[in-house]
């Protein structure tokens, strides 16, 4: 697409409207004056057309939408439904179904105006806390049987400035006990809690009508679907095209999530990944640069928190982590400190082992292919080096070096792929498959592109499992579905991501907007999208689905299917499913990594729904020990049946944090990889045991 589809009718003379503000506050604020400019109302109005005339579902922007906005909006800026009152709100009320005219005829005012009053309801609740802080931690009294709802997603909104006393009166004291319960002393606490509400207090008077515009305009391109996004000009810089920000130096992709920045997922081969102290859907409170001091980031902007991260190649950053797998209000860290440096080609390369399993009284040989990313070097490619390096170049050479050492089958390790080249899924596919359609991508206007390997045999016809987890995305949902619809491999492992949803940046008179104009449809004419491949045989999951996921987002675009570019044929794997599901499950019934995730999982899970929480200190103390405890039982079980030194006290990592280095393990010590040799194992056996009658 071309600067040309925007539309240059935009350039006409506006007119706000001047709505009547609440009630005026005692003393004028920094961001009482700001008000929408002339480049953010042309800029609004180029969205409104982009969206209307490119998005790929091309929705009306009619009052049902509206009403979309504006949940959007008051969700954006107050998630826990924690700073306005319901008498803001009946005040908004008026623009419910008024936002779509606003934004077809440049009017802004609104959007500012519910902004504005955000930040004073910010400021108010901001200097409550403060003042009750004054007033000293150890005078809060953690005797009184008490408790605090910490799901507000869908509370109601508090009738007025008492009740939100109230709210926040709890709010403070459990953030005080969880610091208590996390053994810091309460002059620490005091002290971290004052620095950390009059930072976010300073931060209010740096707010600019860019910041405005942009949550605005998001909060309305948002209601398309999740990964439709405007950038304002400096943050145009900073996002990648996953719109989270990949973080140059760490390898780690992040995102907002509420006060918190949580990671979304870990760059392979990157610093983050190689720690292995930091994983999916952990919360970074902390950032450190070296030995120094740590600064506490809840709160902060997303890019705000950037650039704390982000350092020069080398250096060392400590971040403090609270990991996803604590129960929703424990909030004990850990702190990780990892190198900065640049993620190299080499590192994300394909790599082979040979793992060897003993079977129903043999001992088989297996290739292990572990593909990290789908990339192309297309600077080398470009220029006609013979030597370029290429996911499907590697593969096909660990492919042929696997069968000259007569390997009795393969496994794809597609786990925590994220995707990548999409030339390189299809070229990847063509390895595997005689010759056929690999993809099929819908563009907006109902247009089927179908991507095909074009050449005739397949290099590797052996047998073959491919195994995925909620982190294969994109490129890899697209290769593994393509080996399930042609009945390829067994897929095996947990639900992809789901994302199945094609982008394009498109620069705007101010900022650019990302916008969704394509979907990936697999050849059997079922999208990736939502659903992503639902394996053969599943495992239990590694991180909560509810948190991570295409479905986890809001308005992600729904699962659907269309016409198949493959005549069906019949599935050589589905007579024996069954069969290698109860081989599975006896097999891995006892097994202790497969116990442990599976525990590890229900506990998440069952914390997960306790959202109401004690503020008496000793019942606290008692549910945490009892959650400790769990955990500790949990991870003890699991050394013991692999005969490894048991724990006193679940580990947690120190402020003199230094890195680590990645440990070296054997492919065979990996019980997802070797459980996945033995199905394919049982498969062969199976259907050798078929052909002969």
């Amino acid at each position: 697409m071309k600067r040309s589809l925007i539309s240059s009718a935009f350039a006409l003379a506006f007119s706000f409207s001047v709505l009547p503000l609440h009630a005026a506050t005692a003393t004028p604020n920094s961001w009482d004056s700001l008000q929408p400019d002339r480049e953010q109302v042309i800029a609004s109005l180029n969205v409104v057309e982009l969206l209307k005339r490119h998005h790929y579902n091309k929705p009306p922007l009619n009052d049902e939408r509206s009403v979309k906005i504006y949940e959007g909006y008051l969700k954006l800026l107050d998630p826990a439904r924690m700073y306005f009152t319901a008498v803001d709100i009946a005040e908004f009320d008026r623009w419910r179904t008024r936002f779509d005219d606003l934004l077809k005829s440049g009017d802004l005012e609104p959007g500012f105006i519910i902004y504005k009053r955000h930040l004073d309801r910010l400021e108010e609740r901001l200097k409550f806390a403060l003042a009750m802080l004054d007033n000293g931690v150890d005078k809060i009294d953690f005797s009184v049987d008490e408790s605090l709802e910490t799901d507000r997603e869908k509370a109601a909104w508090a009738k007025d400035r008492a009740a939100l006393d109230d709210l926040w009166r709890k709010r403070v004291k459990d953030e005080v006990l969880r610091l208590k319960l996390a053994k810091k002393e309460p002059k620490a606490i005091q002290e971290l809690l004052i620095k950390r509400y009059k930072n976010q207090l300073s931060r209010l008077d740096q707010t600019r009508g860019e910041d405005v515009f942009q949550s605005y305009i998001n909060a309305f391109a948002q209601t398309y679907d999740p990964h439709t996004q405007y950038l304002s000009p400096d943050n145009a810089e900073n996002f990648d095209i996953n719109m989270s920000l990949s973080l140059e130096g760490i390898g780690a992709v992040l995102q907002s999530d509420n006060e918190y920045v949580k990671v979304v997922r870990l760059v392979p081969a990157g610093p983050a990944e190689k720690s292995k102290q930091i994983a999916p859907a952990d919360k970074i409170v902390g950032v450190a640069q070296g030995g120094g001091e740590m600064v506490d980031v809840i709160g902060w902007r997303l890019d705000e928190v950037v650039k704390l991260i982000r350092g020069p190649k080398g250096s060392v950053v400590r971040l403090e982590v609270i990991p996803a797998n604590n129960a929703p209000n424990d909030q004990t860290s850990k702190v990780v400190a990892i190198t900065r440096e640049a993620v190299k080609l080499e590192e994300q390369a394909a790599k082979k082992s040979v793992i060897n399993l003993d079977h129903e009284g043999r001992t088989f040989k297996l290739g292990v292919i572990e593909v990290p990313a789908f990339y192309l070097d297309f600077k080398a490619f470009r220029a006609g080096d013979p030597e370029y390096k290429s996911t499907t170049r590697d593969v096909r050479k660990l492919l042929d070096e696997l069968q000259k050492e007569k390997v009795d089958g393969v496994v794809i390790d597609l786990r925590n792929n994220g995707g990548g080249s999409l030339q390189e899924a299809t070229e990847l596919t063509g390895l595997f498959i005689d010759q056929g359609p690999t993809v099929l991508v819908r563009n907006s206007d109902g247009r089927v592109d179908v991507l095909a390997d074009e050449s005739n045999g397949a290099f590797y016809t052996g047998p073959m499992a491919v195994l995925v987890n909620r982190l294969s995305a994109s490129a890899s949902e697209i290769f593994a579905g393509a080996m399930q619809d042609y009945h390829r491999a067994l897929i095996i492992g947990g639900q992809t991501f789901g994302k199945g949803t094609v982008q394009t940046i498109q620069p705007l008179n101010h900022g650019e907007l990302k916008l969704t104009l394509a979907k990936f449809y697999r050849v059997s004419g079922q999208s990736t999208q939502h659903q992503g491949v639902l394996p053969d045989i599943e495992y239990p999951a590694v991180v909560d689905t509810k948190q991570i996921g295409e479905s986890a987002l809001p308005e992600a675009m729904p699962w659907d299917s269309i016409r198949p570019a493959i005549k069906p044929e019949l599935d050589p794997f589905k007579p024996f499913l069954a069969e290698l599901k109860a081989r599975h499950d006896a097999r891995t019934a006892e097994n202790p990594d497969f116990v442990y995730s599976r525990e590890r999982l229900a506990l998440a899970q069952k914390l997960m729904n306790d959202t109401v929480v004690s503020l008496n200190e000793a019942k606290r103390r008692t549910e945490q020990t009892s959650i400790e405890n769990q955990q500790l039982a949990m991870e003890n079980t699991r050394r013991k049946a692999k005969g490894e030194e048991l724990l006193k006290e679940l580990k947690t990592e120190d402020e003199d944090a230094l890195p680590v280095e990645e440990e070296k393990t054997k492919p065979e010590d990996d019980a997802y990889l070797t459980e996945t040799g033995q199905i394919l194992l049982d498969y062969l056996g199976l259907n050798s045991a078929v052909a002969k009658h």
